[in-house]
């Protein structure tokens, strides 16, 4: 068995590293809680002044260490450092957005993304275009400014809007994925793909039934904003 000798200066180079590696966690947790404030913003206006809210829930989460290595692996980055991390993995804060209808889902999305101190880089609507699987949600990465010690910084955070409908469908698609380590047979991706064509007739006819019994007139929404990168 080989024996390695540990030095007072290796040890300190590894608190270092912990230490830097803590600090750059920080400032994604710092911006997924301002983005967090901002919906909740919303979300209380909504409810106090327009006396309805159109968010049923939002959760957040926050990659874990495992998890950046493993992209990193996947995305072929060499030699990985913090800016080079910064710059290639722009998913490591994301804050999830569940709403009651697709009309919902495209008023918040406008409503957060309208805010003077929010850019959008990245807008994947995959609402308007599902992938083919039948998965359907709308994503963004926007950048807020986090204001520390240091001065501000720009912080990208990947917020994902859907409907119950699409994240329960969304759920049970990632536990039977789990379950078969993506190994699915075939049977049951065809058993998914019509499920994830019941949840949107499902959307369909809650947001009928909505309008129907509230005397809400059909707004009159903007199309589908389309994929599109504004600064990376």
């Amino acid at each position: 068995m080989t024996t390695l000798q540990v030095t007072e200066d290796s040890i300190r180079k590894t608190r270092e590293l912990r230490d830097e590696f803590q600090r750059f966690l920080r400032e994604y947790e710092f911006g997924m809680r301002e983005v967090e404030t901002k919906i909740s913003i919303l979300r209380d206006e909504f409810t106090h002044d327009h006396a309805y809210n159109p968010i049923e829930h939002v959760k957040s989460r926050l990659k874990t260490p495992d998890s950046i290595v493993e992209k990193i692996a996947r995305k072929g980055i060499d030699e990985p450092d913090f800016d080079r991390i910064r710059a290639e993995i722009t998913d490591i804060a994301g804050v999830r957005v569940t709403c009651s209808f697709v009309a919902d889902v495209y008023q918040l999305f406008d409503l957060l993304t309208q805010q003077d101190d929010v850019t959008v880089r990245v807008v994947k609507d995959y609402i308007a275009e599902p992938k083919d699987n039948g998965y359907k949600s709308l994503h963004a990465i926007i950048e807020v400014p986090v204001f520390l010690s240091t001065g501000a910084l720009l912080v990208p955070v990947e917020v994902q809007f859907r409907t119950i409908a699409m994240d329960f469908w969304a759920s049970l698609e990632h536990k039977i994925y789990y379950k078969f380590s993506n190994q699915v047979p075939s049977h049951l991706v065809d058993s998914l793909t019509d499920a994830a064509a019941a949840a949107a007739e499902l959307d369909t006819r809650m947001e009928r039934l909505h309008r129907e019994a509230h005397g809400v007139p059909r707004r009159q929404l903007a199309p589908p904003p389309p994929p599109r990168i504004v600064g990376v």
